[in-house]
């Protein structure tokens, strides 16, 4: 299973970076269209900080310090700065999610993120989806922005 998760997080992480190449100007990443409350690089940041909290820190025992209040904050971030990070989000989850066996995916969680006790592999599926949620709002508002 780890494989595949690893196989899934790389593919649509290089379709994050593709969605965030595709925004005509660095600064229309941080832009938001009527009814959508944070931008496309606010929701890169967000994305880079759950994943490296909640693998890298949790399960693989990263010294990554997460500011979650900054994901959301930051502005002006560029293009380049925020296509490293998923490029290093990127290494963290294959060596990460590369070295968890079938125990470790059994297990409980370490911490109820979600207000309750879930395995590794409940939790790691949950991340999965929790990211291609935010690609999909950043994909609908870069076709919002930009036509």
């Amino acid at each position: 299973m780890t494989q595949d998760l690893i196989r899934l997080f790389d593919r649509d992480l290089d379709k994050l970076v593709a969605e965030l190449e595709l925004f005509e100007t660095e600064d229309s990443l941080w832009l938001t269209a009527a009814g959508v409350g944070n931008a496309a690089g606010n929701l890169a940041l967000h994305i880079v900080g759950n994943l490296n909290q909640y693998i890298g820190v949790k399960l693989g025992g990263t010294d990554f310090v997460r500011d979650r209040p900054a994901e959301f904050a930051l502005r002006d971030v560029s293009r380049a700065d925020l296509v490293e990070r998923l490029r290093r989000t990127k290494g963290m989850l294959e060596t990460v999610l590369g070295g968890l066996d079938a125990a470790r995916l059994e297990a409980i969680y370490p911490e109820e993120v979600l207000g309750y006790a879930m395995t590794t592999r409940y939790f790691l599926m949950h991340l999965y989806g929790h990211m291609n949620y935010h690609l999909g709002q950043i994909n609908y508002l870069r076709r919002v922005l930009h036509g």
